[in-house]
């Protein structure tokens, strides 16, 4: 019996001997109960590293356990190589994009072959080949001939360096979690899909699953996000123009004491334009940048906002209110101007 244990032959070995066997292909078979395991398909940067086995260890562990119960099990794996962050990528590298993505492929799936992970690499997909991304086309013409995809002006992160759009979770603490470069909001032309067509069918289909943990759910509803509520239009007193608003709570219009704008929205530059109070807007929205939509909601952030010099007037009573800009108010929410009610709205204390 050898003393020292040399993994790197005897893994080599058993690992030479599993796909000599296709031991993980996923064959149809009626008599036993089907579980498809999905992980995240990896951006293809380079080799395996450990955050890959921190991130693919335990759904393997998972498809491993339920063969192991008899499970018919589909494991398969395939890599998010499209776009531009494949782009900047290549362009880093001075590499053609399609020969940087391809061998970077080519050296992750050798990685992840040699830890031995159970995939049924019959499946392998790539999103940057033609085969896959034809499929992705079609979709959308079909959601564009169908009305639910649709474009829109709307703000976004935005990395100067990357030269490209960023969610909320790339920005780490102001900055770009690849280059690190403070990162900016933009308004962008963007395609957008409708799925808030789906709101109330994906809230009552909830209904249905079972066995999920209520904190799941919780969650799930939440980032839906479905409102009821009606549409009030606000009128500014020195211009004439007309403001909608949204708000779930109609029955408070008589307790609004001010009136709030997006810092985005066009509204605030047509009011300030010319005015003494076009510097401070200007120095405002200089302040917010590199602030991500989650820290400008967030209730630990202190409210900011700045005075536009108008006043709106309230349409159940005719009271005149001061119009401003505040930090917590988002264009992607509602209308992007807000009524604010304090006593009855934490947001607005």
């Amino acid at each position: 019996m050898e003393e020292k244990y040399d993994f790197a032959r005897l893994e080599e070995k058993w690992r030479r001997r599993w796909e000599e066997a296709d031991l993980y292909r996923c064959v149809e078979d009626e008599e036993r109960p089907k579980k498809y395991i999905l992980v995240m398909f990896p951006y293809p940067s380079g080799p395996a590293h450990m955050g890959h086995v921190a991130n693919y260890n335990l759904g393997d562990v998972l498809a491993r356990y339920l063969r192991r119960r008899g499970m018919n099990v589909l494991h398969p794996m395939g890599w998010d190589g499209f776009g531009l962050p494949a782009e900047n990528a290549a362009i880093r590298s001075g590499v053609h994009p399609s020969k940087y993505t391809w061998g970077n492929i080519a050296l992750l799936k050798e990685g992840l072959q040699r830890l031995g992970y159970s995939y049924d690499w019959s499946r392998e997909l790539a999103t940057c080949d033609p085969e896959y991304y034809r499929w992705t086309q079609w979709f959308f013409l079909k959601f564009y001939e169908k009305g639910l995809a649709y474009k829109a002006l709307a703000w976004a992160n935005w990395c100067p360096s990357c030269r490209t759009v960023l969610a909320n979770e790339q920005v780490v603490g102001g900055r770009c979690e690849r280059c690190d470069t403070l990162v900016e909001q933009k308004a962008l032309s963007q395609w957008f899909l409708r799925i808030t067509a789906y709101a109330e069918r994906l809230l009552s289909d909830m209904d249905q699953l079972s066995g999920w943990p209520e904190s799941v759910l919780t969650m799930q509803r939440n980032w839906i996000g479905r409102s009821e509520g009606c549409e009030v239009t606000f009128r500014v007193k020195e211009t004439g123009q007309e403001i909608p608003i949204f708000t779930t709570r109609p029955d408070t219009l008589w307790g609004v004491t001010f009136f709030l704008l997006a810092p985005e929205h066009p509204l605030v530059d047509e009011l300030t334009e010319g005015t003494p109070y076009r510097e401070d807007v200007e120095a405002f929205r200089e302040r917010l940048k590199g602030v991500s939509a989650i820290e400008r909601t967030s209730l630990e952030t202190e409210k900011d906002g700045v005075f536009l010099g108008v006043h709106a007037v309230n349409p159940v009573n005719g009271e005149e209110v001061p119009i401003w800009t505040a930090n917590f108010v988002l264009m992607e929410y509602g209308t992007g101007a807000v009524m604010a009610v304090p006593a009855h709205d934490p947001m607005d204390l």
